[in-house]
């Protein structure tokens, strides 16, 4: 199906004059800045953070652009997923008219941003295997249908949706397809960053909040088209990421060995995590996971979250979530802290 961009995105964005910032007004380099009415005498910090950051964050998206293989100018980065999130909403759905399709059970705050910003949300139900209703999503798309999104590896199930599932949405769609993917480092599936030149349409996000131990300093990606890419920094405030961001982003991303070392260990102690849970009574059942938690259902879940929280382990009760009655997702954990979790458990079981 054709996608025409320019049919899809707001009326005021196509024809909006984005805010130019002090550092978009000259080239080269510049030893004096007297043009954006900073403290020139520095900051009461070790470290100077006196000047407005990069407001288009050059030197981390050229480490990313390495590490990812995508081109800088098919990259967007953001205050956490949630800004690329929002300025979807803002930039391609009209107020009290468009409408967006959400597979619940699903990550939350597609449907909060969506009631922020006045958008009607359709909701259509994973399986029972938590997969996509492709029936559902075919009889709930209209004329006012701009955006579906899919996560994956989902939150809170933890499963991969089926590839060929996404591709024949993105392929049928003329909407977008926002497929999320904070939790692809654990997963057996690759990303769908690489499918980009092929489809126009197709917006992917990812984070450094998850596999990369940065969730303190929220840093989102978003990789899409270069005219979709357009469209989110014309949006986006002109500073959105803080210099400290960028250079501690810029530190991590210097450590790739560290993060895949984690990522495989991580993986190890979900398997064993698993394995151990397994034998508990009343455990009856685990999603397989592509990811770094693990939905677990069980007998007395909420008896089981409140045990857990009373012996100083947070968990995730999802029992009221359809879908997930009776389950807990919880987080792999360090070494120790699955130990603990397993013990704490086995002790539930004899109290």
């Amino acid at each position: 199906m054709e996608f025409d961009l320019k049919k899809l995105l707001r009326t005021n964005i196509l024809n909006l004059v984005p805010y130019s910032s002090a550092r978009d007004e000259y080239k080269g380099e510049a030893s004096v800045f007297l043009d954006a009415n900073e403290n020139s005498y520095g900051s009461p910090l070790s470290r100077n953070y006196n000047r407005y950051p990069d407001p288009m964050q050059q030197a981390v998206k050229a480490k990313l652009s390495l590490i990812k293989g995508v081109p800088v100018p098919n990259i967007f980065l953001g205050n956490g997923s949630d800004e690329a999130i929002d300025i979807l909403f803002r930039a391609f759905c009209r107020p009290g008219i468009d409408n967006v399709i959400l597979l619940p059970p699903t990550y939350g705050m597609y449907e909060v941003s969506a009631n922020i910003n006045d958008v009607q949300t359709k909701k259509i139900l994973l399986t029972p295997e938590y997969q996509i209703d492709m029936e559902g999503v075919a009889e709930a798309i209209d004329e006012h249908t701009k955006i579906i999104f899919v996560c994956s590896p989902n939150n809170p199930t933890a499963n991969s949706i089926n590839r060929s599932d996404i591709e024949t949405l993105i392929a049928n769609f003329s909407g977008l397809v926002v497929v999320d993917e904070a939790y692809i480092n654990y997963s057996r599936q690759k990303t769908f960053i690489q499918e980009l030149t092929e489809y126009g349409n197709l917006v992917v996000l990812q984070t450094l909040s998850k596999a990369w131990g940065l969730a303190g300093i929220r840093m989102g990606m978003a990789f899409a088209s270069e005219e979709i890419i357009e469209v989110f920094n014309k949006v986006k405030p002109p500073y959105n990421i803080n210099e400290a961001s960028q250079q501690l982003a810029l530190e991590a991303l210097s450590n790739v060995d560290q993060v895949n070392d984690w990522i495989r260990e991580i993986i190890l102690q979900r398997e064993q995590v698993i394995s151990k849970l397994i034998e508990l009574p009343f455990v009856l059942n685990i999603v397989p996971s592509d990811a770094n938690f693990i939905l677990v259902k069980m007998v007395d879940p909420l008896g089981v979250y409140k045990y857990l929280v009373d012996n100083g382990i947070i968990t995730r009760d999802r029992s009221k979530v359809q879908l997930c009655e009776g389950c807990i997702r919880i987080t792999i954990g360090t070494p120790e802290e699955n130990v603990l979790l397993i013990n704490t458990l086995r002790a539930y079981l004899k109290s």
